[in-house]
């Protein structure tokens, strides 16, 4: 077997499963279907924004998530989806005239470079990218990266059905810390079947409810579930049927009979160079969620740093050449993770296959997409924000002295842009904002201040690499579960 059983299939309190482990095949695919809740709004939603076919990108990701953990070898335990990083720049490109192939064709170029800078990154080894990338600064993009997702919770979910998003939330909290054994482990899926009944109820009971744009609609709407079929792949797209629209108010829809399906990309330089600068933000999500992975297990991945972001980059291309957006490593799974503190890759697989099954049957995506808000919004409004801490916990395992003007000032400036959503346009085709543009402020700035800063000052900061620090940069062995402490998940110190 690949992975090893953990304790007899058995979780206790307080343990900790390590990737190469997995429990019991049941409790594996409960986690695995947590897994498939956590990834599946955003793989749905992006695709959605960028013009392309949610199934097909589900189907996608599920594949690409399996090529990734074969090619990491079961140590670093992801979820790869829909990025977030491209709608804007989908939008741009059809604001500009072009079609699905066209965004297509440049987001294939942003996957190849990606691919090649993981290449580079994996024979020169870690420490480049250490060196680029060190804890304060990865520290940083982790947290944008959860707490820019916080107005989705705050505009898009919470606000439709504030009342049920707070009874899930408490559900989520008391379900995480209050029982003892393996309940507490699948807490978000369990809050997510309890929200989805509770919502169903509300509907029978109190009636439809009234949205904040004034229209009335029931929190369970099944009228996708019951038109979709329950086998079939997505349509191949007629491009001569269909055009994309931008209307006054920013947002994309389509005039077409026929729905973008699988595709093949075109290439044109200028849609290309309008989606390049994205590949620098992609680098530093990816090692920020490889540290945080690193953090959680207790076990060194700098050898898989770049092995890593290659992949994302190989996968990216793979999903594109189908006509599915490209794919990042998620932080929410890595949100899931946290809570559970179950890094078994055997979870990934099931939710893995599960995806690819989504992706044949539009019946089951249906019912997944047909989610309530207020559900989601209870959900999210915890999940992202343990994403975000994720990112002071790698800050505190290192030590970074904020008091160091150079540590501080620079991922002041990120944080705000990234938390924010502040935006930089660059003429009327291309707006760079949020997570995009947060990363880059808090990696060049950062070293432009330490380039400017007096010697005494850097010297003061250092890398921001803490040898001694669990997760630190620094090459050593594994740590072996058997070395963890029953109340966290890093290396017992000595």
């Amino acid at each position: 077997m690949i992975w090893k059983l953990h304790n007899n299939g058995e979780l206790g309190p307080g343990e900790v499963v390590a990737p190469d482990e997995r429990l019991g095949w049941g409790k594996t695919i409960g986690l695995g279907a947590q897994h498939v809740v956590a990834m599946f709004g955003a793989t749905f939603v992006f695709p959605l924004l960028m013009g392309l076919n949610p199934q097909l990108a589900v189907m996608m990701s599920g594949v690409s998530t399996l090529v990734f953990i074969i090619v990491t070898k079961h140590e670093v335990p992801s979820y790869l989806g829909s990025s977030a990083a491209f709608p804007g720049v989908a939008t741009a490109i059809y604001a500009a005239g072009g079609t699905p192939s066209d965004v297509s064709g440049a987001l294939f170029c942003v996957g190849l470079t990606l691919f090649m800078c993981g290449l580079i990154i994996h024979f020169a080894g870690s420490r480049v990218i250490g060196r680029i990338l060190p804890p304060v600064v990865t520290g940083a993009v982790v947290m944008l990266i959860g707490f820019n997702l916080a107005p989705t919770v705050a505009q898009s979910y919470w606000p439709k059905d504030q009342w049920t998003a707070l009874v899930t939330m408490i559900v989520v909290v008391v379900l995480s810390v209050a029982p003892r054994g393996f309940l507490s482990r699948v807490a978000i899926f369990v809050a997510m079947v309890f929200g989805y009944v509770l919502s169903w109820l509300e509907d029978l009971v109190l009636g439809p409810i009234t949205q904040p744009d004034g229209t009335i609609a029931p929190r369970v709407d099944w009228s996708g579930v019951a038109s979709a079929d329950w086998i079939g792949l997505p349509p191949v797209t007629d491009l001569d049927s269909w055009s994309y629209v931008i209307g006054p108010d920013g947002a994309g829809s389509y005039a077409s009979t026929n729905v973008v399906g699988f595709h093949l990309p075109m290439f044109h330089l200028a849609f290309i160079l309008l989606a390049l600068p994205v590949v620098i933000a992609l680098i530093a999500e990816n090692t920020g969620h490889v540290k945080a992975v690193a953090e959680m297990t207790g076990r060194n991945l700098d050898h898989q740093m770049g092995r890593a972001i290659a992949t994302d980059g190989a996968t990216s291309m793979l999903a594109t050449l189908a006509g599915a957006g490209p794919t990042t490593t998620y932080a929410e799974n890595i949100g899931v993770m946290a809570a559970t503190r179950v890094y078994s890759t055997a979870a990934y697989v099931v939710a893995a296959l599960v995806a690819i099954l989504f992706g044949f049957s539009p019946k089951f995506g249906a019912i997944i997409s047909a989610t309530p808000s207020g559900v989601l919004g209870g959900i999210c409004v915890v999940l992202y924000g343990m994403i975000g801490l994720l990112g002071a916990k790698i800050w505190k395992e290192n030590r970074v002295d904020f008091g160091n003007p150079l540590n501080l000032v620079p991922v002041a400036a990120g944080l705000i842009i990234g938390i924010g959503d502040v935006s930089l346009s660059f003429g009327d085709d291309f707006t760079l904002g949020g997570i995009a543009l947060g990363t880059i402020v808090t990696v060049g700035v950062y070293h432009l201040a330490r380039w400017l800063a007096p010697r005494e000052l850097v010297k003061a900061a250092g890398t921001g690499v803490i040898v001694d620090a669990p997760g630190a940069y620094r090459s050593r062995p594994p740590i072996p579960p058997a070395t963890r402490t029953p109340d966290r998940t890093g290396p017992e110190r000595p």
